[in-house]
């Protein structure tokens, strides 16, 4: 396979297997962590009504899914580039990243949470997934 097209193919499979594992994190967290009585998460519009009612644990799994996501995603893309791993990885955390900033500033969560999600699960996680895939070539 040409290796433009198997680059390409590869940070697509990334993407998708990585925002696979980031909604699979999102659904299963609240029976892991119950959320507060009365919290409607099928819209934007009642997360935003419950975000006050939120303690410190209903964060974890938000945080989970980004990193562990960011971090498959771009594990995934860095076991199948052609070439140059740590930099088609790294692409996939700033992708997810522009994607936590999205979230940032369509849903107000603390302030605590968005520095620590923005700062720790996206390139830490890119760059873990890539380490994780091997050496560069």
């Amino acid at each position: 396979m040409h290796p433009i097209l198997r680059n390409i193919l590869a940070v697509i499979a990334g993407v998708v297997v990585g925002s696979i594992v980031n909604g699979a994190i999102i659904s299963i967290g609240p029976s892991i962590i119950p959320l507060p009585e009365g919290v409607d998460v099928s819209t934007m519009e009642g997360i935003k009504a419950a975000m006050p009612l939120y303690e410190p644990r209903h964060f974890l799994m938000p945080f989970l899914a980004h990193a562990l996501g960011t971090l498959v995603g771009a594990f995934i893309t860095a076991l199948l580039v052609a070439n140059n791993k740590m930099p088609f990885a790294m692409g996939i955390g700033v992708l997810f990243l522009a994607g936590g900033v999205a979230m940032v500033s369509m849903l107000p969560s603390p302030a605590w949470f968005s520095i620590t999600d923005l700062a720790g699960a996206y390139i830490p996680m890119a760059f873990i997934g890539a380490k994780l895939a091997g050496k560069k070539k």
